[in-house]
């Protein structure tokens, strides 16, 4: 009898609802990355996508703890000398929000083209409204260990 490899075609991706309301930004970004990697399913290897797709809705309402929000710095470079820009948290908060959720999801993925591949199947939404409903999102309530994903059926 032969070892089971997980191939992309055995993939069954599901789509998952999370509201991130009040939610801390580190705890919300480590479940997200874990639903999008798919370590939640029996057949998860780490050189394949076998996650699923994310909604994250309210992410205007995300909160950070401490005083993150001013001594958390974001920075770039242009390439050119004294080309470094550095943007505080508070600021990019207020202006992208969702870029900041998309920013830290990312960071926790494997770097390379399988983790382009994984972050694309995250969607971000600043309200409460998104236009996924034809996929019947599964809502997924953080804080459960994973617990919470309902089983397939």
């Amino acid at each position: 009898m032969s070892t089971y490899a997980t191939k992309a075609g055995d993939v069954q991706r599901r789509w998952f609802l999370i509201d991130a309301d009040g939610e801390t930004l580190g705890r919300l970004a480590s479940e997200v990355a874990g639903l999008l990697r798919g370590k939640h399913n029996p057949m998860y290897v780490p050189y394949l996508d076998t996650g699923d797709h994310v909604v994250v809705l309210n992410a205007t309402r995300v909160r950070v703890t401490g005083r993150k929000l001013e001594t958390k710095y974001y920075l770039r470079h242009s390439g050119y000398p004294g080309g470094q820009k550095r943007t505080p948290l508070g600021l990019r908060m207020s202006k992208e929000p969702g870029e900041v959720i998309r920013d830290a999801v990312r960071g926790m993925l494997p770097k390379g083209p399988l983790g382009r591949q994984m972050i694309r199947k995250l969607k971000i939404y600043d309200g409460d409204q998104h236009p996924h409903e034809a996929q019947k999102p599964v809502v997924f309530e953080l804080g459960k260990a994973g617990k919470a994903i309902p089983q397939e059926g």
